[in-house]
């Protein structure tokens, strides 16, 4: 690691961190704060490696991803009214997503970077950022995952309603992801804006 590569650790350290704060706060029926600020993880990942390339790009990604698992161990310790801020299945869930999701985006990203320049960063986050919704969300509160850890009770998070309070029925969950992904969605659009700001400041090709 280089000192160059100190600024992406950090940011996405905060992120990481601000993301497992901002979850616990509601915004609205079917959001969290939290899924404003965990969408910026891909830009971070993205501005490394069109900077720095791939190695640094997953050095950030690792990084991000050990404190994502400290803040949810330490989530586990800490008593709500409902039990654990953060259930083993959460605990899981956040890790496979956040890791999988992210080296496949610098995966992608790479694959791409020859393109137009808002085409990897795009592409990569679009695809990140579904496969990291998919992830969590399954293994967090599908019912079909509890052998994952039975202990966990997620039978709230099976309630049948209409998918977001007017679409077809579907477990409460799905309206939940489908919430999440649609904020990412909008995110990896606004996000082309400082992607191309920062990468050409920092003189970027």
């Amino acid at each position: 690691m280089t000192r160059t590569h100190l600024p992406g650790i950090l940011a996405m350290a905060a992120i990481v961190v601000a993301s497992n704060i901002l979850v616990q706060f509601l915004y609205g029926n079917w959001l969290t704060w939290g899924a404003f600020t965990y969408p910026l993880a891909f830009l971070v990942t993205d501005v490394m490696n069109r900077v720095y390339g791939t190695a640094a790009a997953r050095r950030v990604v690792l990084a991000g991803f050990v404190v994502g698992i400290v803040c949810s161990l330490i989530g586990t310790q800490i008593m709500g009214e409902f039990g654990p801020l953060v259930t083993v299945r959460i605990a899981i869930g956040s890790g496979l997503a956040f890791l999988i999701a992210q080296l496949l985006d610098v995966g992608i990203f790479a694959a791409l970077r020859d393109g137009r320049w808002w085409k990897a960063p795009l592409v990569s986050t679009l695809v990140g950022s579904s496969v990291d919704t998919i992830i969590f969300f399954s293994v967090a509160f599908s019912g079909a995952l509890s052998f994952v850890h039975p202990a966990t009770d997620v039978s709230w998070a099976s309630e049948v309603i209409p998918m977001l309070g007017f679409g077809p029925e579907a477990p409460l969950w799905v309206s939940l992801a489908v919430a999440d992904w649609a904020v990412k969605l909008s995110l990896a659009l606004i996000a082309l804006i400082p992607f191309r700001m920062i990468t050409a400041r920092l003189g970027a090709r």
